[in-house]
């Protein structure tokens, strides 16, 4: 597939991670270790900036992120976000990171600076904003601080929604 974001060495890097990302069953690698195996082999010119236990996050230098998969489950991420920011109602996708572009074992979404006021406010904003996604049937799993950003309207807008359940 070609990407208006990623070069043909990005999604050739992409590939050859994929090819070797599977650890023999005896070997139990935490979070970390993942993160910077797949680093290694992908050896890509643009910033890591997260790593979750699925996915791994480079800062593409133009408003753009890419999310990598580290895992089997980081696939099922990476297709849920696309799925859901493309099925949802209307009212819900200005609280979603949208989603630019998706290729094998990648997605491209725009870059959100993560975190929001822990207060009063917010917490009610939050609450809100979960019963709304559980009103259209989805279910908001892994909602915290760092999935969560601030849209310039000062709407909140989840980040990461990977975990999401769409009924």
């Amino acid at each position: 597939m070609k990407s208006l974001f990623l070069s043909d060495r990005d999604i050739h890097s992409i590939k050859l991670w994929l090819s070797r990302m599977k650890t023999p069953k005896n070997v139990k690698l935490r979070r970390k270790e993942k993160g910077m195996r797949a680093e290694s082999i992908l050896q890509l010119k643009y910033e890591m900036i997260g790593s979750g236990s699925h996915r791994i996050v480079y800062d593409l230098q133009n408003n753009y992120v890419l999310k990598i998969v580290i895992s089997r489950k980081g696939f099922f991420n990476n297709r849920n976000e696309y799925n859901i920011y493309n099925n949802c109602p209307p009212g819900l996708k200005k609280h979603l990171c949208p989603v630019i572009e998706i290729g094998q074992g990648w997605i491209i979404m725009e870059r959100m600076v993560p975190g929001i006021p822990m207060d009063e406010k917010y917490a009610e904003k939050l609450s809100q904003l979960n019963s709304k996604f559980s009103n259209y049937g989805i279910a908001p799993f892994d909602v915290k601080n760092t999935n969560l950003a601030l849209s310039q309207e000062g709407e909140i807008v989840v980040i990461d929604y990977g975990n999401f359940e769409m009924k």
